[in-house]
């Protein structure tokens, strides 16, 4: 009885305990929501927060309750989208998009202002005198956006970002991090490209830069689709009418447009 006693206290403690768990975990469990669930288990689950969001759980919160778009999560890419589109029963763009940097300067064709000696990080450069750069346009080439990707998609040439299309997912970190605005998405696989960002007017760009664009309109006239117009002294190209014949591309005397 000695031994027999504490058993049957502890067994009739245990079934407390045990019943007492069980109407917690009922009355005061919180409830899930089984569209989030769906969508959760669709993303790759990498936590990389390029969606903007506190990880994959966060986005897929946000998604659920309607408040972020089903596009946005670019390790999952294509296939995460049209999965996520399926299940809210909306049609999205899945086309995928790279990072594409419109400048063409580098330490050997781009002037330099005055000597530089700082912290090494463009936001902070750009506010001496908009950088060191004489283009205030320019790339100043101190990698915010190279330290900025989480996917090891841009590396440092010639004191300039380079941007590898095979690694970048479209993530768009880089393209918050330039303080030049200097960096776009754009559409995978676009094979003629603007890279000048100047919008000064030609006599000013021939001054700070070799491979300026100097609004002159060539390119423009060239293009038998108008794919490409000048605006603001900067020729731009719509990408839904280009058909990637690079004729804008021979005309430009500048070699602006690569």
């Amino acid at each position: 009885m000695e031994i027999l006693i504490p058993v049957i206290i502890v067994t009739i403690i245990g079934l407390v305990a045990g019943l007492g768990l069980a109407l917690a975990s009922k009355f005061m469990s919180v409830p899930t929501d089984e569209k989030q669930e769906k969508i959760r288990e669709c993303l790759p689950g990498a936590n990389c927060g390029a969606c903007g969001f506190s990880g994959c759980d966060g986005y897929s919160e946000a998604i659920a309750k309607g408040e972020a778009e089903p596009n946005l999560c670019a390790p999952g890419g294509a296939e995460a989208a049209s999965k996520l589109a399926e299940i809210l029963g909306v049609q999205i763009d899945t086309n995928p998009k790279v990072a594409f940097i419109a400048c063409g300067g580098n330490r050997e064709i781009t002037k330099t202002k005055y000597l530089y000696s700082g912290m090494m990080s463009c936001a902070a450069a750009n506010l001496v005198h908009l950088g060191p750069v004489e283009c205030e346009y320019g790339c100043i080439g101190y990698g915010d956006c190279f330290k900025a990707c989480p996917f090891g998609a841009i590396t440092m040439q010639n004191g300039k970002p380079v941007i590898c299309e095979d690694i970048c997912v479209g993530c768009g970190k880089c393209v918050n991090a330039c303080p030049k605005s200097l960096i776009s998405l754009i559409p995978k696989g676009t094979t003629v490209r603007v890279n000048c960002s100047n919008k000064q007017k030609g006599a000013n760009v021939v001054k700070v830069c070799a491979v300026s664009c100097i609004a002159c309109g060539l390119c423009e006239r060239t293009c038998e689709n108008g794919a490409i117009k000048v605006v603001d002294n900067i020729a731009v190209i719509d990408y839904s009418l280009c058909t990637k014949c690079g004729k804008c591309k021979d005309a430009c005397k500048r070699k602006a447009i690569v």
